[in-house]
């Protein structure tokens, strides 16, 4: 007999060997107090499938779909109902689960003749989706080698996915059934479809926008919030990707054992500087024209997203347009600490609003814009105070001034400067190369991943407090930077396809140092499994401007 530790209600009981987690789950059902439908577990820390069989002593937590595993889960699963909808009803039809939009998934559907996606097709495949759902169809997990897996995806034609499992080295894979259609996942579905409840498909633009449940009530629908300009960054990626030839892991992989990593960076960071100089050219065309000048760019981003290098960059481009930018941070106007908010387990809210003396701040602005010369503050994070050294500011005929921050397009900072003298910039990693066509990374793994690499190199924080401090910076950036990222003049996506490759020389050793037995190796472990996939690239070419060197060291910028 088994002893599995219920890490929900902290009891532990004997199970036969070969006991699955549902077959746990059960027993223990009536004493554990969450709230919503269980999807998920983690055993040892470890993200598993109900359907996963204990062989040994373990201990295991059921998660419901709140949880970043169960979430995963859940629309890991929905993503295959969708998947085989498509495939019921329009054989040899391609579907693309590409983005995160919208608090669901756009997903670009290729009918086999081309023939523009219907209102009526969405309808079908809304109705078959629902009668898999009825007929509670099990998803069936097979191990095979990876040859095996290979070829099982070759006589189907599944490309993307034979590309990844060929680099990716492994020795085994899993692959999965619902009914007769095949599909790869690189995380555990739910036992069937009919643990998936709550969802809705519709159109949107030229593909389907895949609703999914909300994080914090998975019973009821995350509410879709429009994001147009979003959307069309996806769209310019897509466009590049097609012209690169790099729509995956695979085809990055491929390219890179052809010798080209070298030439992919090249390219990347090429198109990104092109980008920056077009933002760099807007402003200066703003900047110049008779009416409403704009002499105020606000630059935001969430966590990690590479604002201050790209500030920097666009301050050599503005310069080059003939323009003086001048920059300051709103981390300078910081309260004191004394002053700052608090979470409720006591810790400083360091992202909340209110650790900004916006009306200090607006009052500055607004006085710089007419002309006026200002004593502008410099925060002292050692001592927690606000200080005046005699730094003043005032702006010359040819100057621009950059603002950047986490609240920077927060209309409390700026409120009483009309939005004409403004130019408002969104950075973040928007998209990620996709494992394949149905396996995408999620960005703020991106995110996470570059942050855990600069934490560690700074000597601030281990990946172990790093991951634990995540969560929080999520739920500040839903509430404090999101909000306002779609009233930006311009977004400017950070990312690089090659990124994973390059990130992996760096993160897979500090990933491997957290300790097996706490809550924050799932994530790790997790974090492990999919760069992986990627084949590692040096990142002795990365040019020392580049954003990428904000986090892995080596910037020729001060920062």
């Amino acid at each position: 007999m088994l002893q599995i530790r219920c890490k929900n209600n902290n009891v532990t009981r004997s199970f036969p060997e070969g006991s699955t987690l549902l077959d746990v789950y059960q027993a223990f059902a009536d004493e554990i107090s969450l709230p919503y439908p269980v999807v998920s577990a983690k055993v040892n820390n470890v993200s598993q499938g109900l359907k996963f069989r204990l062989f040994q002593n373990r201990d295991v937590e059921f998660l419901d779909a709140r949880e970043g595993s169960g979430h995963r889960v859940y629309v890991r699963s929905l993503s295959f109902v969708l998947y085989k909808a498509t495939q019921d009803l329009f054989p040899g039809s391609k579907l693309f689960i590409e983005h995160s939009l919208c608090r669901g998934y756009y997903c670009n559907f290729k009918k086999r003749n081309n023939e523009p996606l219907t209102d009526d097709d969405v309808a079908r495949i809304k109705a078959r989706m629902q009668e898999i759902v009825d007929l509670d169809m099990p998803f069936r997990r097979t191990e095979s080698t990876t040859e095996e897996a290979v070829r099982v995806f070759t006589d189907r034609g599944f490309s993307d996915k034979v590309k990844l499992l060929e680099t990716s080295g492994q020795v085994y894979s899993d692959y999965y059934m619902l009914g007769d259609t095949v599909d790869y996942y690189y995380g555990p579905l739910v036992p069937s479809a009919g643990y998936l409840k709550v969802w809705a498909l519709e159109r949107f633009e030229e593909g389907l926008l895949l609703r999914v449940p909300d994080w914090n009530n998975p019973l009821q629908l995350a509410e879709k919030v429009e994001q147009p300009k979003t959307f069309e960054m996806f769209a310019e990626k897509t466009h590049w990707d097609i012209i690169m030839r790099l729509s995956n892991a695979g085809d990055v992989n491929k390219a890179v054992m052809r010798g080209h990593a070298s030439e992919l960076i090249q390219v990347s960071e090429a198109l990104q500087e092109k980008k920056i100089v077009q933002i760099a050219e807007e402003i200066d065309s703003r900047f110049h024209r008779e009416h409403d000048p704009v002499r105020l760019v606000l630059i935001t981003g969430p966590s990690s997203s590479g604002k201050t290098t790209f500030c920097k960059r666009l301050s050599v481009q503005l310069l080059a347009c003939g323009l003086r930018p001048v920059s300051f941070s709103t981390d300078d106007y910081f309260v004191n600490r004394v002053d700052t908010p608090r979470l409720p387990n006591g810790d400083y809210d360091f992202d909340n609003i209110e650790t900004v003396d916006y009306h200090l701040l607006e009052d500055h602005l607004t006085r710089l814009m007419k002309g006026e010369r200002v004593e502008v503050p410099e925060y002292n994070f050692v001592t927690g105070k606000r200080e005046y050294n005699g730094k003043k500011l005032k702006l010359a005929g040819d100057t621009v001034l950059i603002i950047e921050g986490i609240h920077a397009l927060n209309p409390l900072l700026t409120k009483r400067i009309a939005d004409s003298l403004k130019y408002k910039i969104y950075i973040s990693a928007l998209t990620s190369v996709s494992l394949d066509d149905h396996n995408w990374i999620p960005t703020r793994d991106n995110r996470l991943l570059r942050r855990i690499i600069r934490d560690y190199n700074k000597g601030a924080f281990t990946a172990r407090q790093t991951i634990a401090q995540w969560k929080n910076v999520l739920q500040a950036e839903d509430q404090w930077i999101f909000p306002y990222q779609e009233t930006a003049d311009v977004m400017f996506n950070s990312a690089l396809n090659i990124e994973f490759a390059v990130l992996r020389t760096h993160a897979e050793i500090i990933l491997t140092s957290v300790p097996r037995n706490c809550p924050e190796y799932s994530e790790a472990h997790r974090l492990l499994k999919f760069i992986r996939y990627f084949i590692p690239i040096s990142d002795k070419e990365i040019p020392p401007t580049s954003i990428m060197r904000e986090f892995v060291g080596g910037s020729s910028f001060k920062y």
